[in-house]
């Protein structure tokens, strides 16, 4: 009693803090850098192993085989009876960590089912009070990893099946009794079971502000906590992709991508076919290679049977793979990403200081051409065979390597090690140059994070934006143009290293186009309601969709000729949730001419105009409809404007276009600079309330 009473003394110490701490660099460093972590599924489910009244429950997770073979709430709270997971050995958990190579742990302190795998005060539903085993896992598991020096951190499930139906999607809103709760257990993880690296949240729909006093409440207990992205509403350290997803652009953010050892499942799984393990290694070896080669993070997933003992394929495919980090882990821990513009089909590239490896794990190549690197190399080496060299030139302002195709070897992915005496220079990539520089969102180079919203409602986020130009000029006062959308926004420019601070107002009122053409809106048609994620799409985005055939062959709905008005008349059409509306409108301009058109959104929208992505975020949970300007570049002859409206857990879309909306922009100049030579310019929001939201600052345009 006396210790519960200290810990809600703690907890409600911590909610009177009106400053929250964040996670220190030197923290934030330390997870980048570790690159490699297990992922444990265990809990009361893994003593069915995927199995229910002596049938495989083939449908969905064997993790959620309570929602998935219909279990019955009451039925479901005896089976920890019969849980006694005698075998589970935290110590050999924690060395076979070790020996894969894997820098730390994250366990499922508690699933979707409820049960608590921890001594809990909230709940006899933990491994403690409802099971004959009758120990902590979670305490053995702090103590063998403090033991052998790998990190902890504890997976959590925002939904609970004890104190909400459980739903296909298990994206619940958490009612205010249960966000209550969720923070007590939190509490709990963080203040008895010492430092924990990062607590990995799942599922749920918060509001923004569940999140933000969630977030808080981790960073006030332990500041040096990373908090997973899936708390959602932007409100977290790192970003977590979807399940065995691998993206394929660059992320500013730290990231990681949680996989697991087959996609059909996480907990454990007894009728599962585990074919093959060379093949497995292979397989997750080339994805942790290709993430970390992108800056992110790989945490791979076991699930240990219901004795407590690791499936033993699970173990050969973690220790396959850590036989090849024993030699080449130089290449994957604390490194950056690939530093070129693009990826290679020979391989993949990490740096560290002055090295760049490149990892041969790709299609054979004679030789290798890295575009735009120069510096005075030092060596250029296998990793693992210093003595076995090889020589590089210059040609044509690219890097060219010889590399036998002999060192391409599928079994044993080699690497080449290329360190400079110095630090290396790459070329900037789209340079614009010219007497008068433009810098506008259509020629920016995008810097992304991953904003999410919840599990379901989450995307590729533009961050940031930033522009290489060419212009020798002794003094200039660049100008900002925006619209009244972007008014009042304060944004933080870097010119070449020196910061600028700018907020958009009272700028001179201008007309948008000084000499408007012809404009006119054509038919307008609509695909009608397709279900997906928020940034998914049926057919691909391109600057010449055809209105007449349907847009893919994964779904033949067709366009129909849609009857909605375009002077912003609200329109209410009934839908299910994770549907989306798209509606295709054609405009004919007879000269190349801006066109500002105002559109109201619910839950998301994403805007392409001839195939180009213009806008693209999700609305604030629980948000009332959203207005917002987006300037078209129209061009001379037909134009497809594509628009996307989401409803995330509604039943009606409801949304508005207007084009009868004043044509004016506003002009803003800034402070007097300098260019000589290469420059560089950075555009992005002052002090955003997340570093994870879109700018949208689509509209912008500098010019000097």
């Amino acid at each position: 009693m006396r210790k519960r009473i200290c810990l809600t003394l703690i907890y409600v110490a911590c909610l009177l803090m009106s400053v929250s701490a964040q996670p220190d660099n030197s923290a934030l460093k330390t997870w980048h850098d570790n690159k490699y972590s297990m992922f444990i599924h265990f809990g009361v489910y893994s003593e069915l192993g995927g199995v229910w009244n002596g049938n495989p429950v083939k449908y969905g997770y064997s993790e959620q085989i309570q929602a998935h073979a219909g279990i019955y709430a009451d039925v479901y709270e005896d089976i920890p009876s019969r849980f006694n997971p005698a075998k589970w050995n935290a110590d050999e958990i924690v060395s076979l960590a070790k020996k894969a190579g894997m820098r730390s742990i994250v366990i499922t302190s508690k699933h979707h089912d409820g049960f608590c795998m921890f001594k809990t005060a909230t709940t006899r539903f933990n491994i403690v009070d409802a099971t004959p085993f009758g120990r902590d896992i979670m305490k053995e598991l702090s103590a063998a990893c403090k033991k052998q020096g790998v990190n902890l951190g504890f997976y959590f499930s925002l939904i609970d099946y004890t104190l909400h139906p459980f739903t296909d999607h298990n994206a619940n809103p958490i009612t205010p009794a249960h966000h209550e709760y969720n923070k007590r257990q939190v509490a709990e993880l963080l203040t008895n079971y010492g430092p924990v690296s990062e607590l990995w949240f799942d599922m749920g729909s918060l509001t923004a502000f569940q999140s933000r006093e969630i977030y808080e409440l981790v960073h006030k207990l332990q500041p040096n906590c990373m908090v997973s992205g899936r708390l959602g509403n932007d409100a977290y350290d790192f970003c977590v992709m979807g399940d065995n997803s691998y993206p394929d652009y660059k992320i500013d953010a730290p990231w990681q991508t949680p996989a697991s050892m087959f996609n059909e499942t996480w907990g454990y799984r007894s009728w599962q076919k585990r074919e093959n393990a060379p093949a497995k290694i292979q397989q997750k070896l080339l994805s942790l290679i290709r993430v970390v080669s992108r800056g992110g993070n790989y945490l791979l997933n076991i699930g240990p049977m219901g004795d407590g003992t690791v499936v033993p394929y699970e173990a050969e495919v973690l220790t396959g793979i850590g036989e090849w980090l024993q030699k080449n882990g130089e290449a994957i821990y604390g490194t950056n990403a690939n530093p070129f513009p693009h990826s290679f089909s020979w391989g993949e590239v990490t740096t560290k200081g002055n090295t760049i490896y490149l990892i041969l794990s790709g299609k054979p190549t004679g030789e290798i051409s890295l575009p735009g690197i120069s510096g005075k190399i030092k060596n250029i080496a296998l990793l693992t065979d210093p003595k076995t060299t090889f020589k590089a030139k210059s040609a044509k302002g690219n890097m060219q390597l010889s590399i036998p195709e002999s060192q391409f070897q599928p079994a044993a992915i080699q690497v080449v090690k290329i360190e400079f005496a110095e630090k290396y220079k790459l070329i900037p990539e789209q340079v614009i140059s010219g007497k008068s520089i433009t810098l506008n969102f259509r020629n920016s180079i995008k810097h992304y994070s991953y904003s999410c919203i919840d599990y379901y409602n989450n995307h590729r986020s533009v961050v940031q934006e930033s522009w290489n130009f060419n212009r020798n000029q002794k003094a200039s006062n660049p100008v900002i143009y925006y619209t009244l959308g972007e008014a009042g926004k304060t944004l933080e420019l870097d010119w070449n290293g020196s910061k600028e601070v700018v907020t958009l107002e009272g700028g001179e009122k201008l007309p948008l186009n000084a000499n408007p053409g012809t404009i006119t809106w054509e038919n307008r048609y609509s695909y009608g309601f397709v279900g997906s994620d928020f940034e998914g799409v049926p057919g691909s985005i391109s600057d010449n969709i055809d209105p007449a055939a349907a847009w893919s062959k994964r779904n033949p709905m067709k366009w129909e000729i849609a009857n909605i008005r375009d002077d912003g008349e609200l329109k209410s059409m009934v839908t299910k949730p994770y549907q989306a509306m798209y509606l295709l409108q054609e405009i004919t301009a007879d000269t190349n001419q801006n066109q500002l058109v105002e559109l109201t959104s619910g839950d998301g929208i994403q805007v392409w105009l001839n195939g180009e992505n213009l806008v693209c975020h999700n609305n604030p949970r629980d948000s009332k409809l959203t207005k917002e300007i987006v300037l078209l570049p129209l061009k001379p002859g037909k134009n497809q404007l594509l628009v996307k409206f989401y409803n995330r857990y509604g039943w009606k879309t409801e949304f508005a276009i207007n084009k009868n909306i004043s044509q004016e922009i506003f002009r803003q100049k800034m402070a007097q600079r300098s260019f000589s030579g290469e420059s560089s310019c950075s555009l992005k929001l002052s002090n955003p309330p997340s570093p994870h939201q879109p700018i949208r600052l689509n509209n912008v345009n500098l010019q000097f």
